[in-house]
Order: structure tokens, then C-alpha cells, then sequence
């Protein structure tokens, strides 16, 4: 029987000494009769000491002698074990317990204390070191934001300097273009101008011509005065206003360059600085539906070419009905970047999705399911999944996608890498669950689109993020 039984079975949990009086109460635990009246006293209502469980009136307490039975019997057999006094006694009973009112041992207590006490100074201990954490993360976060003020500064700045530049030469080709108007306009007044003198002067002389009585001179003078001059078809030149419309909007053309070729260079500096956050991604074999083929060093992943494949273990991380796997690494904080290849492909998806989503059945990849991604379809332009699908009608189809995800400000943007452009931002979100990369390389479309989707290696002397499960 004593091989059987343990300590623990014959000792009161509130003063870890074995049972004096043993009561049950109504959830089915024993103790001491004297522990748990002091127990109910001090706490002043009735519930378990073990469960918690609450009773609504104070239960009527009674002995149990079959359980007293039981100890004192065990005492006894412990007592006739050979070595008994040598050891340590499996239950203790204290010196005082022979009569009077039954006393809490400190001992036990103090052990449980101390126990207790260093629980909470562990806990005291995470919860210093998670706000050093946040402290530091709202410093980076204040330094973050005045680095990108100043940026946001210098780039209004180098705007402001190009629109003001683009504006005087504007300016200047106005008045160049209004000088060349009015020297034209001068020279045909002038010419105008000469035109009528050498009229009215005819009409001048022929007035006193007529007033002649020689016959010869006056033919003379007439043949004189008829003969042709040289001069413009007036009514063919054609005379208008100067517009500016097509110079302001050839330069406004032009402005709208400067700002996009700034705008390429500032996404190009964005997209250097995301490279600090890499990321190593790897895919979740445990994940993939089963008719998706996974590199040996999960890094590429593609459509089976087989039409049927040895069914793979049933997992409730695993999707069934979606070609699509999760990478292996899960983010809860920070900011995490990685590159994935889709080269030529003409149907894929790419982005994150949150743990809880549902890997079964038909899925449909949006916002509100747990997707934050892209895709392309058809051969055609991308799309941002974002239920409804939105067209991004980018000048060129990416080789390369970089995806940033950055957890406290609630946002994942997509880049073209390689023209280091940006494609799409889901921004505003609150993340609440880890968050994994989510990948898609589609089916095949008769003998297209059968490439794998490629996690692309991280660039030489890029540190890894270590805080990156």
C-alpha cells in the first residue's frame, strides 16, 4: 500500500502538513477542518483554496473518518518501514499536534513565500525590461521621426527649389516668346504704316491730277501714279494673340518629371534603408498545400508538374484547397523586410497573412480574412487585394518584389526592387497576432506560369534582424 500512495495524497494543501480532521467540501477537496474555517475566515467568503470554486453559503463541515482512517493508518505503516528515523519522513507531523488548538507551520510557508517572492520579481524583472523596451522603441521612434522630417523637409525643399527654377525659365520663355510677338507685330505696323504714306500720297497727287488740262502731261503723271506697288495681301496675314497654354503645360510636363524623378530617388533611398531590417524567410514545409513543390532549402516554391502526388499528412496549419504556403518566420513587433522573384510569371500572389486565418476550403485573399497582399493575374497588372481588388497601373511589371512590413505603425508596402518604385501600401492597420509571409505561385496555365516564386538572398554585408522568429 505505502508503495502506492504519496505524501501529497494525505497532506493539506493550506498548511502542507498531513490531514488533522479531514473535511471535504463541496467541490470534492479535503483539508484541514482548522485550516480551512482560518482560511474562510481570513478571506471572508467561501470558495476553494485549489479550484476556486465559490459557494454561495458557508458549507456545513464534517469530519471525514474514512479519510482519517486512511492517514492515521499510513502514518503507522510509514513508522514500521525499516530506516523510518533515518530519513526524511514522507509526512511530517509537528511536535505540537498531540492536543490544543492546531497551528499554521511558518516553515512550510516561509518556503512557499520565498517561492512566491521570486515568481514576482521574475515577473517585476520582464515587465522592467518590456518597459526599457518601449522606452527605447519610443526614442528610435522619436529619432525616426525627426529623420524623416528632415527628409520630408529636404525633399519639399529640392521641390520647392525645382518648381521656383521651372517657373523662371518658364517665365523667361514667355517674355522671350512675347519680345519675338512684339518685333513682329512692330515690323508689320511699320510696314503698314509705309504703305499708307505712299497711298495717301497718291491719292494726293492724283486729286491734283485731276485738275490738269495738258493731255500729255496728265497721261504721264497717270501712268506715273497707276503703276503697281509693291505691296502685302493684307487680308491673307493672319494676326492673333500669343498663347502660352502649350508652353506652361510643355513645362508643367516637365516640372511633373523633376517631381517623379524625385520621387524615384527618394523611393530609391527608402528601399536602401529597408535593407537594414532584412529579414532571412524561409517557407513552412508544414503549411504547403499538397500540390505545391518546396526547394530542399525552402527558398522556392512552384506548382507540382504531376497531376496526382502522395497525399501529405493531415495539419490544421496546412492548406488544402489554396496552392499556397506561409514562410517559416512569424513577426509580432518591428519592422521586417524581404525579396521575393517572380520573374515572368503571369499569376501569383505575394504579401502576409495573420496566424488565425483559415487554411481550408476556398479562400479568398483580403483585408478582412487576414491577407494583406498583391497579385497578378492573367499575365495582365497587379492588383492590391483589398476586397475589392484595386488595378495599380505601374509603367513597368516588377522582376522583383520587396515586401516591408512594419508591425507598431500598422502598415505593409510592396516595392519594385529593382526600378526601386513603390507599388501599393496597406497602411492604418492594427496588428494584434503574429503575422507571417504568404506566398502563392498559382496554377498552370497551359504550360505558362509554371516558374517557381523565389525568396531571393540577402544582400552581402545586410545583418539580419535577430529579433525575427
Amino acid at each position: 500500500m505505502a508503495s502506492t500512495l504519496s505524501e501529497e495524497q494525505f497532506q493539506c494543501s493550506i498548511c502542507l502538513y498531513s490531514f488533522k480532521n479531514p473535511v471535504s467540501i463541496p467541490c470534492g477537496h479535503n483539508f484541514c477542518l482548522e485550516c480551512i474555517k482560518r482560511y474562510w475566515d481570513v478571506a471572508q467568503k467561501s470558495d476553494c483554496p485549489l479550484c476556486k470554486e465559490s459557494f454561495g453559503s458557508r458549507p456545513e463541515l464534517r469530519v471525514n473518518r474514512t479519510l482519517k482512517e486512511i492517514t492515521e493508518r499510513f502514518q503507522s505503516l510509514l513508522k514500521e518501514m525499516p530506516g523510518f528515523k533515518a530519513k526524511r519522513p514522507i509526512i511530517s507531523l509537528p511536535p505540537n499536534r498531540s492536543g490544543g488548538e492546531k497551528e499554521i507551520k511558518i516553515k512550510p510557508l516561509q518556503t512557499r513565500i520565498k517561492k512566491t517572492q521570486e515568481q514576482y520579481q521574475h515577473m517585476i524583472q520582464i515587465r522592467i525590461r518590456k518597459t526599457e523596451e518601449i522606452k527605447q522603441s519610443m526614442e528610435l521612434s522619436k529619432r525616426n521621426k525627426e529623420r524623416e522630417i528632415q527628409a520630408s523637409v529636404q525633399a519639399a525643399t529640392m521641390m520647392v527649389i525645382a518648381i521656383e527654377r521651372n517657373q523662371a525659365l518658364l517665365i523667361e520663355e514667355i517674355e522671350r516668346k512675347q519680345e519675338v510677338a512684339e518685333k513682329r507685330a512692330e515690323e508689320l505696323l511699320k510696314e503698314i504704316s509705309q504703305e499708307i504714306n505712299e497711298l495717301q500720297k497718291r491719292c494726293s497727287e492724283l486729286h491734283l491730277l485731276e485738275h490738269t488740262e495738258n493731255p500729255v502731261q496728265l497721261q504721264q503723271n497717270f501712268l506715273h501714279l497707276d503703276a503697281p506697288m509693291s505691296v502685302k495681301h493684307w487680308a491673307d496675314v493672319r494676326v492673333q494673340s500669343e498663347s502660352y497654354a502649350r508652353t506652361v503645360r510643355r513645362n508643367f510636363s516637365k516640372l511633373v518629371d523633376i517631381c517623379q524623378e524625385l520621387e524615384r530617388k527618394l523611393c530609391a533611398e527608402e528601399v536602401n534603408k529597408m535593407n537594414k531590417y532584412a529579414v532571412d524567410v524561409t517557407l513552412d514545409p508544414a503549411t504547403a498545400a499538397g500540390w505545391v513543390v518546396l526547394s530542399p532549402d525552402n527558398k522556392k516554391v512552384s506548382m507540382s508538374y504531376q497531376q496526382w502526388r502522395t497525399p501529405l499528412p493531415d495539419d490544421p496549419r496546412r492548406f488544402d484547397s489554396c496552392v499556397a504556403v506561409l514562410g517559416k518566420q512569424s513577426f509580432t513587433s518591428g519592422k521586417r523586410y524581404w525579396v521575393v522573384q517572380v520573374g515572368d510569371k503571369t499569376d501569383w500572389d505575394l504579401g502576409v497573412a495573420r496566424e488565425s486565418i483559415n487554411r481550408k476550403g476556398a479562400i479568398t485573399v483580403r483585408p478582412d480574412n487576414g491577407y494583406w497582399a498583391i497579385c497578378r493575374r492573367n499575365g495582365g497588372s497587379l492588383y492590391a487585394c483589398a476586397g475589392p481588388a484595386v488595378t495599380l497601373h505601374l509603367k513597368e511589371i516588377p522582376q522583383k518584389v520587396g515586401i516591408f512590413l512594419d508591425y507598431e505603425e500598422g502598415s505593409v508596402s510592396f516595392y519594385n526592387t529593382e526600378a526601386k518604385t513603390h507599388i501599393y501600401t496597406y497602411s492604418g492597420l492594427t496588428f494584434t497576432e503574429p503575422l507571417y509571409p504568404y506566398f502563392n505561385p498559382c496554377i498552370h496555365d497551359n504550360g505558362k506560369n509554371m516558374a517557381q516564386l523565389v525568396i531571393c538572398p540577402i544582400e552581402a554585408g545586410i545583418t539580419v534582424d535577430p529579433s525575427a522568429r
